[in-house]
C-alpha cells in the first residue's frame, strides 16, 4: 500500500505515473516488448523481445542506501511467503520463473528493465489476500542489477542505477528489519535433505523446456518415449520444423547425463538435432543452454557412451 512506500519512492513513482500513458499494468508489460504479458497478467518476471529481462519491482519493498540509492532484498527462499506462511504450489513455480530470470542476468552480467508497483492492500498480505490488486504500475526508465546472489544466505539484493555500489551491512539489516523477505526458520537437527531422483529431474527439465518455447510463441511438441532420437520438436506458427531437442536436465544430486544410442544416432543424422541441458532442473535457478552435436562433449555433465 502507498503508505507502507518511502515518501521518497512514492514521489518518483507518481511523477512516472502523471507523466506518462494511461496503461493498464498489463499493456506496460506489453509495451515493453512482451508480446503474451495477457497470458501472464499475474507473473512477476518476463522475457522479453531481444531476450530483455523485465521484473516487478514492489514499491513496498524498495529501501534508500548511501546517496539516496533504491536497492531491494530479492528472497531465494520459493516456498516461503514474505509475510510468512507457505506458498501454494502456483505460487512457488511464479518464485521460481522470477529467480530463474533474475540469476541468467547476475550470470551474464547484465541488468533487468523493472516496474514499480504498488498495491492496494497490505504488501504483507499480497500473496493471501484474494482481493490483492494493482494501485499503480509504472514502467521504470532506469536500469536495475542484481548486485549480490548469495544461496547460503538466500537473498540477493537489486540496485537501482549505475554498477559499483551495493549496500552495507547496516543497510541490509534495516531492510530485513522493514520486511521483503521470509524470516529463517530453524530446521530440525537430524532432518535430511530430500534429493530428486533422476526421474524428478528429468520430468522437470522436461516441463522447463516446454515451457520456455511456448511463451515464445512457438509450438513444442513432447515425443518422450517415442524412441525417435529426441524429446521435443520446435516448430513455428507456420508449421516449420525449427529445432529438435534431446532435453537433460542436471542437479546437485545427478550431475551426470548419458545420451541414449537412439539420441547418439539422430544428432549424427539429423541437420535439426539439438542437445539442451537444464542445469538446476528443479530449483530455483534453473537455466538451460543448447549444443550443437559437435559441440554437446562440452556440456557440463556429458558422460560419454564409450
Amino acid at each position: 500500500m502507498d503508505k507502507e512506500v518511502d515518501p521518497h519512492v512514492l514521489a518518483v513513482i507518481d511523477e512516472m505515473r502523471l507523466s506518462g500513458p494511461r496503461l493498464t499494468p498489463v499493456e506496460i508489460v506489453a509495451k515493453m516488448g512482451v508480446f503474451d504479458a495477457r497470458d501472464k497478467p499475474f507473473d512477476h518476471a518476463w522475457l522479453a523481445t531481444g531476450d530483455n529481462v523485465i521484473a516487478t519491482i514492489w514499491a513496498e519493498h524498495v529501501n534508500l542506501g548511501a546517496g539516496r540509492r533504491w536497492f531491494c532484498l530479492e528472497s531465494l527462499d520459493t516456498q516461503h511467503r514474505a509475510g510468512g506462511g507457505t506458498r501454494a504450489p502456483n505460487q512457488v513455480q511464479r518464485a521460481k520463473d522470477r529467480l530463474a530470470l533474475l540469476k541468467r542476468t547476475f550470470d551474464a552480467g547484465q541488468g533487468f528493465r523493472a516496474v514499480l508497483q504498488t498495491n492496494r492492500v497490505a504488501i504483507a498480505e499480497l500473496e493471501i489476500n484474494k482481493g490483492a490488486k494493482v494501485s499503480t504500475r509504472v514502467r521504470d526508465d532506469d536500469e536495475w542489477h542484481v548486485a549480490t546472489w548469495e544461496p547460503e544466505q538466500k537473498l540477493a539484493v537489486l540496485v537501482r542505477g549505475p554498477r559499483g555500489w551495493v549496500p552495507d551491512e547496516a543497510e541490509v539489516q534495516a531492510a530485513k528489519a522493514r520486511g521483503g523477505v521470509p524470516q529463517a526458520e530453524e530446521e530440525p537437527a537430524a532432518a535430511v535433505p530430500v534429493q530428486s531422483s533422476p526421474e524428478d529431474v528429468q520430468a522437470a527439465a522436461m516441463d522447463y523446456v516446454l515451457r520456455h518455447f511456448r511463451g515464445y510463441g512457438y509450438k513444442a511438441e513432447d515425443l518422450t518415449g517415442q524412441n525417435v532420437g529426441y524429446d521435443i520438436e520446435v516448430s513455428n506458427a507456420k508449421g516449420a520444423t525449427l529445432l529438435k531437442i534431446t532435453v537433460k536436465g542436471t542437479s546437485n544430486a545427478t550431475p551426470g547425463f548419458q545420451l541414449t544410442s537412439e539420441e547418439s544416432a539422430c544428432s549424427a543424422r539429423e541437420p535439426l538435432w539439438r542437445l539442451l541441458v537444464v542445469s538446476d532442473a528443479g530449483g530455483p535457478t534453473a537455466q538451460h543452454k543448447i549444443y550443437k552435436p559437435s559441440e554437446m562433449s562440452q556440456a557440463p555433465g556429458f558422460q560419454s557412451l564409450g
